[in-house]
């Protein structure tokens, strides 16, 4: 029984630190592979111009392989998707 309240007590304390709870991240996933503009615009740092170069990018060369894709994609580099990843746990191709 300690144990089991201890358990509970570390697992609170942890989620209370988390940015974002499990549910929050699986009810709005954003699949970039399926965005539209307007979806890929409640990504934290895409605005409208990188939305629309990320479906620019779709149609010129096809759905995104990995995640580390959208670096080619005009206006995204290495740094700002480093960035999308960490505050953005919701993104997936």
């Amino acid at each position: 029984m300690k144990k089991t309240i201890k358990t509970l007590l570390a697992a609170a304390a942890l989620m209370s630190v988390c940015q974002f709870s499990f549910a929050e991240v699986v009810k709005n996933i954003i699949h970039l592979n399926k965005a539209n503009a307007e979806q890929l615009e409640t990504i934290i740092g895409i605005g409208e111009s990188k939305a629309k170069s990320i479906i620019a990018y779709r149609e010129e060369h096809g759905p995104f392989k990995t995640l580390a894709d959208l670096a080619n994609v005009k206006g995204i580099s290495e740094k700002t998707l480093v960035k999308l990843q960490e505050k953005n746990p919701n993104m997936q191709l």
